[in-house]
């Protein structure tokens, strides 16, 4: 077995850090960013990079809103999280595979007309770094990069 994944403590870790991403993934899909969402998942000093560009703090916050706010619907789905860490550290890292699913608003079908797919979905990965904080794990850096995408994306702003 892999020197890191072998001890309890890291498999915990591991446990914690794909539990995070679940509930993350599950907070985007329902839109429940009421005040202090964002506490449970993120560092204050997280730095994102997303199709909207790179963003840092609260604006990172805001951008991951606004992007699951352009549509009716979302699904997101991961899987195969790898997790790096030495056993009892304070920092790790995280990758995963992400398939997304977005069903695009009313308002965005009607401007593109009646033949208009209602989905834009995306084949993707993430790359993370994680701090453990006094309430567990939180990521401090997180890219999602896609690697392949099906009907017509968002758009973006100018």
């Amino acid at each position: 077995m892999n020197e890191m994944l072998s001890s309890t403590a890291n498999l915990r870790d591991h446990s914690e850090v794909a539990t995070l991403i679940s509930a993350f993934f599950r907070t985007l899909d329902e839109q429940r960013f009421d005040e202090g969402w964002a506490e449970a998942y993120f560092t204050d000093d997280l730095r994102t990079t997303t199709p909207l560009g790179v963003a840092e703090g609260i604006d990172a916050v805001r951008h991951l809103e606004e992007a699951i706010g352009r549509f009716a619907a979302t699904l997101h789905i991961s899987s195969d999280v790898l997790f790096r860490a030495e056993p009892g550290a304070r920092t790790a890292r995280a990758s995963w595979n992400a398939h997304m699913t977005h069903v695009h608003l009313d308002s965005t079908l009607r401007a593109r007309g009646e033949d208009a797919n209602p989905l834009f979905t995306v084949g993707g990965t993430y790359e993370a770094e994680l701090r453990r904080t006094e309430e567990g794990w939180r990521f401090s850096r997180m890219s999602v990069r896609a690697v392949w995408t099906t009907g017509e994306p968002p758009t973006l702003p100018g």
